[in-house]
């Protein structure tokens, strides 16, 4: 190697290793991370917290699911509509439907459930169609299907149990939007953002009783997806590594830097927390972690409990980094040395063959 080659790199290793800073100037913001003492009251592994209740953000699923609610009257009746029918004077051995225990007496209680076509099924009694009609229609119309063959009979209840194309709609899972709605099918959207589970189960409620009477709702977080934490690995001059990660309020830095399967091999042991701070203040919040007592002995003053947002920040090895610089500055240079040398030798090569070929052997 050429001796200009090898005094630059000599120079180039020597300031490296007297410090990165020094040399590439000062990082910015550096003088401005210091490292307080964390809160005495801050959740820990051993003293962890309740939080909160849960605020609803894009894009969480909720699971709604309708436990009492029917279309306002009229209603027409469509397929899957639950009836609930009291039926009288019918023969006692010639139910609607006959119990299943033989031993247990008759009942003039049925649900009649609207089959595909309309048509209502009265057991020994045959079919008779529905299909567009309110309740009090379809009531007649069974009555007077019944006293044809039973002039006793007498519908004295008939009234809808249920909406099967209600439920369909209602009952699942719905994201929220970026609006912060979420779609209840044809019953509109209801926004839901930045509200507890009690004040969309509300909000829900009163929305659906325009067009339902008698509604409840139930409301359930399927899918927690707007709340995370993130841990971000120094990278040694080759781009920070970001992870993402989703909250579940019971996990610790221990249970964070496991996410991504423990420390990378550029990564040193210095590992802080770096809190968001409220709207409006300009401090910062650190929270230094002791990775090595968490790890080694089983402390947990440091193993502190993850909030939304959080970022653990897990600092490079500065033998990585230099190495990284140092590796960066020369590959150029390399690069261009190996190609010369390459072509040196090809050309070398080449005079050989042909003094080979004209002097015919070795030249002896």
């Amino acid at each position: 190697m050429p001796r200009g080659l090898t005094c630059c790199l000599l120079i180039l290793c020597s300031l490296s290793l007297s410090g990165c800073a020094a040399f590439f100037g000062p990082v910015p913001g550096a003088n401005a991370l210091q490292m307080p003492v964390p809160p005495a009251d801050a959740p820990r592994e051993l003293e962890k917290v309740v939080l909160p209740d849960y605020v609803l953000e894009p894009p969480d699923v909720l699971l709604v699911d309708l436990i009492r609610g029917n279309p306002l009257p009229p209603h027409l009746l469509v397929p899957n509509d639950l009836i609930l029918a009291s039926i009288e004077g019918l023969p006692e051995a010639a139910p609607i439907i006959p119990p299943q225990d033989p031993n247990a007496p008759p009942s003039n209680t049925v649900g009649l459930v609207v089959q595909p076509g309309g048509i209502i099924d009265l057991g020994r009694y045959g079919t008779t169609s529905v299909q567009g009609m309110t309740v009090d229609e379809a009531k007649e119309v069974v009555n007077e299907h019944l006293r044809q063959q039973v002039p006793t009979a007498d519908v004295a209840v008939f009234t809808l149990q249920s909406s099967q194309d209600v439920i369909q709609q209602i009952n699942g899972e719905h994201m929220i939007g970026p609006d912060g709605t979420v779609t209840l099918g044809s019953y509109g959207q209801v926004f839901v953002a930045g509200m507890t589970r009690g004040q969309a189960k509300q909000v829900i409620e009163e929305h659906l009783g325009h067009e339902l009477e008698n509604v409840e709702v139930s409301v359930d977080v399927f899918a927690y997806n707007s709340k995370v934490y993130y841990v971000i690995a120094e990278g040694s001059a080759a781009g920070d590594g970001v992870y993402r990660r989703p909250f579940t309020g019971n996990e610790t830095v221990l249970d964070a830097i496991s996410q991504i399967e423990g420390l990378l091999p550029q990564s040193s042991k210095k590992v802080w927390i770096a809190r968001p701070a409220p709207a409006g203040e300009m401090r910062q919040q650190l929270m230094p972690v002791d990775w090595l007592a968490i790890t080694r002995g089983g402390a947990t003053f440091t193993n502190y409990q993850i909030l939304p947002g959080d970022r653990i920040f897990i600092a490079e090895d500065r033998w990585f980094t230099t190495d990284a610089i140092v590796a960066k500055i020369t590959s150029p240079f390399e690069r261009v040395f190996g190609t010369t040398l390459l072509g040196t030798q090809t050309v070398s090569r080449i005079k050989f063959f042909d003094q080979f070929g004209q002097t015919g052997g070795l030249g002896f």
